[in-house]
């Protein structure tokens, strides 16, 4: 058995089986590692003497980017992730901050470059005369590179940013074919399948979810350049493709577009990520003819829950051995959730924590080049995650958002996603974002930003009987600000950025409401943008 993406690489050279897919193009695996081979000499041949060769990729899901993937394996060099989405100085640090000594591009984004302090990296523009020459010129074969080992960094990856600044992720050799182990087992992923990856190769999810199953099942990676909700079906169909990956809220994107009659007929059989609400699990499912599995695992890795067949509703799975739910403050487990006769949890104060690995840092290396980062993550000794949770009885674990998702209104503790989540019972609805905006006396007070189906409509009136009939919604968990936006801030990787809209606050163009203080109707807000500017 692999114990190194390299292994897993060298294992696939001599295969004559589609490796690659984009667009119209397909490559053979002999090819496509002939051509990665290629790479990694000249960018061998480039290498300081006295550093590690550290090479980013500032790509999108092209070919050249996976070519570049399996040339760090190949070449046994740390390639560096760059987050296609940066801009300016916040691009210009994370390449810094990963010490790259060379990066690689193309002519799309060579432009956002321009002007900025990279530290010395080499900055190479694939799509020129130069680079193709030079590849042409270097040799194929896999020979002349040294044996790298399991534990040793394959990749940085930043973390999306969601709550902070990116931080690099070391993922190790061990981690990625892991992953890809157990998902194509699990899958059973062959050279006759088809692994389409539309999340951004940048980051854990297509490297662990797609691009590790597809090495180790051998199957094709069909790359689409970018995520799109309303290509979705026609790319499944087009590459044939039988499994998929996803991170945030994909589903929710593609539900919302109008459903057709014959939208499962398609060859996709599995979807695997994380992030999806119960309701798009059920319905991508049914819509699609495909078995959804969603589970629960950040780019450090160290937190990895999983769904069980008997998963009640609401929750995401079964810890693997280690996790559990700790108040930071005392540093003990909290106590099991206590469920009323309408499913709501009684003991909210108490049962929330945060998610954490009781044994240590799990499959987590670390952080390059921030060990104060990385000394917060595994503080007394244990690996604290930043997302808050809460078990039942039987041990299930229930997402209650990050720990800047805990808001204090009129005196009660509400966690962000549990709300949420009921929110997304109402058909019109598409996402849902519940966050805290300041009260002007103490505390905070609940907003959420809507964004409807496509073609859907809702009105405060519709808005209101429905949070009546929702047996399980406190009292103070009634939204006082409704945002009904047509898109929200996103991370490349789908993730919603509250910050921005904490940030925005009521300061929005899009239509707003509010409810009366103490009453239960909602009124459009007609003038508060101007008194507010």
């Amino acid at each position: 058995m692999s114990e190194t993406v390299q292994q897993l690489v060298r294992a696939l050279a001599g295969s004559d089986a589609t490796g690659l897919a984009f667009g119209e193009q397909t490559w053979s695996w002999r090819d496509t590692v002939g051509d990665a081979a290629a790479r990694a000499h000249v960018l061998r041949g480039w290498a300081a003497p006295d550093r590690p060769l550290h090479v980013g990729v500032l790509l999108e899901n092209t070919p050249e980017m996976v070519r570049a993937l399996l040339a760090g394996a190949i070449g046994a060099h740390v390639t560096v992730g760059i987050n296609a989405t940066r801009r300016g100085e916040a691009l210009a640090a994370d390449v810094r901050r990963a010490d790259c000594q060379v990066l690689l591009t193309d002519a799309e984004h060579l432009p956002l470059l321009a002007g900025l302090d990279l530290g010395g990296a080499r900055v190479v523009d694939t799509d020129s005369p130069e680079w193709a020459a030079s590849v042409s010129a270097a040799p194929r074969s896999l020979d002349g590179f040294e044996e790298v080992g399991a534990m040793d960094t394959f990749m940085l990856i930043f973390t999306s940013g969601t709550s902070g600044e990116p931080k690099a992720v070391q993922v190790s050799n061990f981690m990625v074919v892991m992953s890809g182990t157990v998902l194509s087992e699990k899958y059973g992923l062959t050279p006759d399948d088809v692994c389409y990856c539309a999340m951004p190769l940048f980051h854990s999810n297509a490297i662990m979810a797609s691009f590790a199953p597809a090495l180790c099942g051998g199957s094709t990676i069909a790359l689409a350049r970018k995520f799109s909700a309303t290509s979705f079906l026609a790319d499944i169909r087009g590459f044939g493709a039988t499994y998929m990956n996803y991170v945030g809220k994909p589903l929710a994107y593609v539900l919302a577009t109008p459903e057709l009659p014959d939208d499962a007929d398609n060859p996709l059989r599995t979807a695997f990520g994380n992030e999806a609400s119960d309701r798009d699990i059920k319905e991508f499912s049914r819509r699609f003819g495909c078995t959804v599995w969603d589970g629960f695992g950040s780019t450090e890795t160290a937190v990895i829950i999983t769904r069980t067949e008997d998963t009640p509703l609401g929750s995401i799975g079964q810890p693997f051995e280690g996790v559990a739910v700790y108040d930071r403050g005392t540093r003990t487990e909290c106590p099991r959730a206590v469920f009323g006769p309408n499913g709501v949890v009684s003991n909210l104060d108490d049962c929330v924590g945060e998610l954490v690995n009781t044994q240590g840092a799990g499959f987590f290396s670390g952080y390059y080049n921030d060990e104060a980062a990385t000394a917060s993550r595994l503080d007394g000794g244990m690996y604290w995650s930043g997302d808050l949770g809460y078990r039942d009885e039987a041990g299930f674990i229930y997402l209650a958002g990050r720990t800047d998702d805990w808001l204090r209104v009129d005196g009660e503790n509400l966690a962000a996603a549990p709300i949420e989540s009921l929110l997304l019972r109402h058909p019109a609805i598409s996402q849902a974002c519940v966050y805290g905006v300041p009260d002007p006396n103490v505390g905070d007070q609940l907003m959420v930003t809507l964004v409807l189906r496509d073609d859907a409509a809702l009105g405060t009136e519709e808005f209101e009987a429905f949070l009546a009939d929702q047996p399980d919604l406190s009292p103070k968990a009634w939204p006082r600000y409704v945002r009904l936006a047509e898109t929200v801030p996103t991370t490349a990787t789908n993730k919603v950025l509250k910050r921005t809209l904490r940030t925005e606050g009521t300061a929005t163009t899009d239509p707003l409401w509010e409810r009366a203080e103490r009453g239960r109707s909602y009124a459009a807000v007609v003038e508060l943008v101007e008194t507010q500017r």
